[in-house]
């Protein structure tokens, strides 16, 4: 017996952890600095912290009334109607949501290149087909309606992500609205904001509230310090938001993620030191950093190192992990998330020494 034919489909490399590189380079794993995943380097809230621990005994019963509350929580946050968030485990999950939800049989998804693998994964894993526009690297990888609309050709989802992983960059809301307006009908523009937090470009949660074809994802994992408790959510139009009930996975948000993404979404003065803390680092690797950057509105920064694989090797080394962008199909660029102000100093002294080498 075999599975079907997946030989379209790809592997998503995740970044590797702190455990596996000291095991591999026989190094205390309190010495390195891990800064290739986009993670927030602070941490969860306190408050989530204390909701998980206070929560830890209930795991025993499904989270429906946790999912509830979460629900309800998000809706007042972003002032739609309950129906109108769908959450799920992670980011990824809800992408597999939207994929039930909309896609027939060999329909495609147009998504962005470079760009996150699972766009294109969830899509065919779903019988979905796909197509990509590009991001200019000459032009600064800037996102225009006009951009995408060169490729476009009726597909049934159109992915944009603002702020872009990995190049920084994002779609001002006018020419999402500009995008939207020159699709289709059954057309769904869908606006990847897993890293909305870290800039100040407005959400397109605004067009989600007038319209019934752009959707908004968001997550726990970045700004919110929750990676590991897998928490992310759709805002969808309200026409439609109902789907959810036949489309999403039961109990796909589990217990503890809810209570923690509850308290979380309570605890703006850890968002705040998050977002002032990768401001910080943003503005210290475009000055600091010996290799030409691009500007970030997400918690990273994309430089142009020459051979991205060697010095992240060179880097991983000395103990600062760094992402080696060449599976986005930038081999000459490394990724840095960005950190605290002692991180980033031993960041730089590190990345500057290997790249001159």
């Amino acid at each position: 017996m075999q599975p079907r034919d997946l030989s379209a489909h790809t592997v998503y490399r995740a970044g590797r952890g702190v455990e596996e590189v000291a095991r591999d380079l026989d190094l205390d794993p309190d010495d390195l600095v891990k800064l290739s995943s986009n993670e927030n380097v602070l941490g969860p809230s306190p408050k989530a912290v204390d909701a998980i621990r206070d929560h830890a005994d209930t795991v025993h019963v499904y989270p429906k009334a946790s999912h509830t509350d979460l629900i309800e929580g998000l809706a007042d946050r972003w002032d739609l109607a309950p129906e109108q968030v769908w959450a799920a485990n992670g980011g990824d999950g809800v992408l597999d949501c939207l994929s039930r939800a909309l896609l027939h049989p060999e329909e495609r998804v147009l998504i962005p290149n470079p760009g996150f693998a699972y766009y294109g994964m969830s899509a065919r894993y779903h019988h979905g087909e796909v197509s990509e526009y590009t991001l200019d690297r000459a032009d600064g990888f800037t996102q225009t309606a006009a951009n995408v609309l060169d490729e476009y050709d009726g597909e049934r989802i159109v992915v944009v992500t603002s702020p872009h992983n990995p190049t920084g960059s994002v779609m001002p809301l006018d020419e999402v609205e500009a995008l939207a307006e020159a699709t289709d009908e059954e057309t769904l523009v869908l606006v990847d904001e897993a890293y909305g937090e870290f800039t100040d470009v407005p959400s397109a949660v605004s067009l989600v509230r007038e319209r019934d074809d752009v959707a908004v994802l968001r997550t726990f994992s970045k700004a919110y310090g929750l990676a590991g408790m897998r928490l992310g959510y759709g805002l969808i139009p309200a026409d439609w938001a109902d789907a959810y009930g036949r489309v999403h996975t039961p109990f796909d948000t589990g217990e503890l993620a809810c209570r923690a993404g509850l308290a979380a979404l309570a605890d703006d003065d850890h968002l705040e030191r998050s977002v002032e803390m990768v401001e910080r680092a943003r503005e210290y690797l475009y000055e600091a950093l010996d290799a030409p950057t691009w500007e970030s509105h997400g918690n990273f920064v994309l430089a142009d190192v020459g051979d991205g694989s060697a010095v992240a090797e060179a880097a991983q080394r000395e103990g600062v992990i760094v992402r080696d962008c060449g599976s986005f199909g930038l081999p000459d660029c490394i990724r840095v998330t960005c950190g605290t102000d002692e991180q980033m100093e031993r960041a730089v002294s590190v990345l500057n020494e290997v790249t001159d080498g």
